[in-house]
This record gives C-alpha cells, sequence and structure tokens, in this order.
C-alpha cells in the first residue's frame, strides 16, 4: 500500500483549534471508501481518524464534521465535500504517539486516511495497565486504554439524557478502577439507591463485588448538625424568601458561635471558628430562638425587637424535630461529641470496618430536602479528610456525585448557595490533596459551571 492509496484530501485551513480539509474530488460519491492495510475506510465517517502528513509532521485528528459545499475552493482536484478535524497529537519518527501537537501542518498538507493499526498506536501507552474503558465506535475491534492515575489527579464528568446507561457506565468505570488502582478510595453518593439495593429476602445486592464495596444507610451512619458549615445550616434551617430570612441568619450566626464555645472552652481558646465541625445542642439552639421570639419588656407589656420575627422558623424546625426521618441528623445517637468525628471520617472513607476501596453512601432514605445537604457535607468531609492528611499522595480519594445538578445549581443565590459552595471548592482546589470529584447529571445546563469548567 501506498501513500496515494491513502490520500483523502488536502488542507484548505488550520487554526489552532482545529483544521479543515477538502476530500479529494475522486471521493465525491456515494460511499467513499479506501483500503488501509488490507481494511476498507468508510472516508469521512464522523469519529474516524486521519493523519495529516506534510514533510516530517504527521499529525493524528478526528473526524468532528463533515458538510458539502458549494465548490472545492476553485480546485478541480478537490471536491465540495469538507471534513472539520480536531487534532488529537502527533505520531514521531518511531510511530509513537504524543497528546497535543507542538508543529502544525500548513495550507496543503496531505491528509490520509488511517487503519486500526495506526489508530491503535493513540491507546497503546497506557494498554499494559489494563484500564480499559471500552471500544471505539468505528473500531470495535480496538480497545479504549487510559492511564488510571488520571482518574485521580483531575475531575471528571458523566453526562447523558435520562435511560441513556450514565448508571451502567459509572459502575463499570468503577469497578475496574478499584482493579487496577488497589491504593484507591471511593465514595459514591447514591441518591436513588441505584448501586445497592435490597433482594426479596433482605440481602443486599450490588452493582461492585462485596470484597471491595461496603453499604452504608445514611441513617445508620449519622451525619450531625453540628458538622455543617455555617452556610450548610442556612440552607437546612432557613427560607431564604422568607421576609424575615435576614434577622434569622444573623441571630443564627450569634447563637451557633456562643454554644460551640460553651460545648468546646478548651478547642475555642485555640482558634476555633463558626465552621469548625464541633458538638453544639441543637435543643439549646431552639430554646436561644424560642426566648427571643417571645421576648417582652415593661413587665410583659412591651414586645421586643425580635418579637414574632422566628413563627415559621420555630415551626419548621420543631416539625423536623417530631419527624423520625430526620433523627439521623438532628438527634444522634453516637456521634454526640467533637470526638466521635474521627469515627465518622474514617466510615465513609472507607477506613472503617470491614475495609473496602468503594464506600457507596445510601442517601434514598433520607428527606428529599436535605439530601443536598447531606451530599455537600460529605464532600466537604473528605475534602478537609485529606487536606490535613500529611500523606495525601498515597491515599487518593474519588467523590462520585450522582443527580449533581440537584445541589450543585448553576445559579447563584438558590436555596442550596452553601451546598453548592462546598462543592465548587472541591471543584478547585481538591487536585492538590488527592481530592477528585466525579459528577453524573441528565441536565448539564442545571449543573455549576465552575464545576463543569474544571
Amino acid at each position: 500500500m501506498t501513500a496515494q492509496d491513502t490520500l483523502i484530501g488536502y488542507l484548505s485551513e488550520v487554526q489552532g483549534q482545529g483544521m479543515t480539509a477538502h476530500l479529494d474530488a475522486a471521493l465525491d460519491t456515494y460511499t467513499p471508501t479506501v483500503s488501509c492495510d488490507g481494511e476498507t475506510v468508510l472516508v469521512g465517517q464522523l469519529g474516524s481518524h486521519v493523519a495529516v502528513r506534510q514533510a516530517d509532521i504527521q499529525v493524528l485528528a478526528m473526524v468532528t464534521r463533515i458538510i458539502d459545499s458549494d465548490a472545492g475552493n476553485g480546485d478541480e482536484t478537490n471536491s465540495g465535500r469538507q471534513l472539520n478535524l480536531l487534532p488529537l497529537g502527533e505520531l514521531d519518527e518511531q510511530g509513537r504517539f504524543h497528546r497535543g501537537v507542538r508543529r502544525f501542518p500548513s495550507l496543503g498538507a496531505e491528509v490520509h486516511a488511517v487503519g486500526t493499526a495506526q489508530v491503535r498506536v493513540i491507546f497503546e501507552k497506557f494498554r499494559d495497565q489494563g484500564f480499559s474503558l471500552g471500544h471505539l465506535p468505528t473500531h470495535p475491534d480496538l480497545d479504549v486504554c487510559l492511564d488510571p492515575t488520571r482518574m485521580f489527579g483531575r475531575h471528571f464528568a458523566v453526562l447523558g439524557q435520562s435511560g441513556s446507561g450514565k448508571s451502567w457506565a459509572l459502575a463499570s468505570l468503577l469497578q475496574r478502577t478499584v482493579e487496577v488502582m488497589p491504593k484507591a478510595h471511593i465514595i459514591l453518593l447514591d441518591l436513588h439507591g441505584e448501586y445497592c439495593w435490597r433482594d426479596d429476602r433482605g440481602q443486599i445486592q450490588s452493582a461492585f463485588d462485596s470484597e471491595v464495596m461496603r453499604y452504608v444507610d445514611a441513617r445508620q451512619l449519622e451525619i450531625p448538625y453540628w458538622l455543617m458549615t455555617y452556610a450548610e445550616l442556612i440552607d437546612l434551617l432557613i427560607e431564604r424568601d422568607d421576609p424575615n430570612a435576614s434577622t434569622q441568619i444573623a441571630l443564627l450566626r450569634e447563637t451557633i458561635r456562643d454554644l460551640k464555645k460553651k460545648a468546646n472552652p478548651e478547642l475555642f481558646a485555640q482558634g476555633m471558628s463558626i465552621d469548625s465541625p464541633v458538638y453544639f445542642s441543637m435543643v439549646e439552639m431552639y430554646q436561644y430562638f424560642k426566648a427571643a421570639n417571645s421576648q417582652k419588656t415593661d413587665f410583659g407589656k412591651t414586645k421586643g425587637p425580635l418579637y414574632g420575627q422566628f413563627d415559621e422558623f420555630l415551626v419548621k424546625l420543631q416539625s423536623r424535630f417530631n419527624d423520625s426521618r430526620y433523627d439521623f441528623l438532628l438527634k444522634p445517637k453516637r456521634r454526640t461529641s467533637s470526638a466521635s468525628l474521627s469515627g465518622l471520617l474514617r466510615d465513609f472513607v472507607g477506613l472503617g470496618e470491614p475495609k473496602r476501596q468503594i464506600t457507596v453512601i445510601d442517601l434514598s432514605a433520607i428527606p428529599f430536602d436535605v439530601r443536598p445537604t447531606i451530599s455537600a457535607q460529605i464532600g466537604r468531609l473528605a475534602f478537609e479528610f485529606n487536606y490535613w492528611n500529611p500523606h495525601y499522595q498515597e491515599f487518593p480519594l474519588l467523590l462520585v456525585c450522582e443527580e449533581a445538578h440537584t445541589y450543585i445549581p448553576r445559579a447563584a443565590g438558590t436555596r442550596f448557595e452553601g451546598t453548592r459552595q462546598s462543592m465548587e471548592r472541591i471543584a478547585k482546589e481538591g487536585r492538590k490533596y488527592g481530592v477528585s470529584l466525579g459528577v453524573i447529571s441528565q441536565r448539564p445546563h442545571e449543573l455549576s459551571e465552575t464545576v463543569l469548567s474544571q
């Protein structure tokens, strides 16, 4: 096979983000094909690969668009069909693939069709690591192999419409990850009980092998209110569209600070802040607000300055106190002191008993209105675990967020503002401390731009 046998066109435009090629006039047929190493290649198929050659430059590119223009630049050797090409990398003299393009070809460079053997070199570097995600649609016999360490050095997103197979793709991805990375630790926030479920006998079944997975019911884990930041407590307790919201927020800050100081005097002396994850009494906080709401002066003749401004706040908090579904959050039985924080951290990062690489935290049984807050709380604690871990490089963490658009919204100033800020901090700073973020969503247009841009 000669170079002329695979020639399909010439470059007509070169830009930093892509290139354009005109097909050879001889290929201006209903089914333009060429033969590459005995393999018949359909020219211009979306997702297919081509090689752009000029002198000692050889760039591998992917076809992203094909259009039929009126004229081929006035050149009879070119057809009216144009290919938009996305450069992937270069081939050196030994035929090894290098990501990125250092030297772009100029106008008139030859564009050649390539077969499976030439496309295979893109993934050859990582083939020995055994991290295969699937195969290319254009080359069903070619496994796509990637560097598994990049899963824990960068963030990723799985996006697709409902029913497209996002959950199956994620399960397969995590299964392969733990096979090749035994030191990896994965926290999967399961909002709908998709990855673990109970069969007819009440036994836990899972998409993962029981030797690598630990199932945790969020209610039994107990993620208490006192671990929340000030912003997360605002999301949980205060309706931002309440006319008295600003007053409630101000008193909440003062009250939490006083109660944390009262319960942890030795820690407060060391510089504790309002966001420090230390214990305080929710019952006492309720009493603070109740007293302010009913305060009167002048022997009961004059209403206090805050009289009646916390009616809705108290009703909402009291209703949650009386609802057993919120007990794991508002009435913890095991997490009743600051010293219990270490045990909670060990549980959800996979260091509890039994120790497992994947921790599936089932959030499906907890009330819908607190799932976003709990999810952000787990994410923030996972980040801070490695932030203070001197050996974080040996303990990579991957936080996987299902239905991420519900609690990492694009719009600012929403009900879950504190939740959004916590997750965006992980997206911006997590990689420095070995914490990666995986977001799964069917509505990327509703997902935080900050998270997606990372």
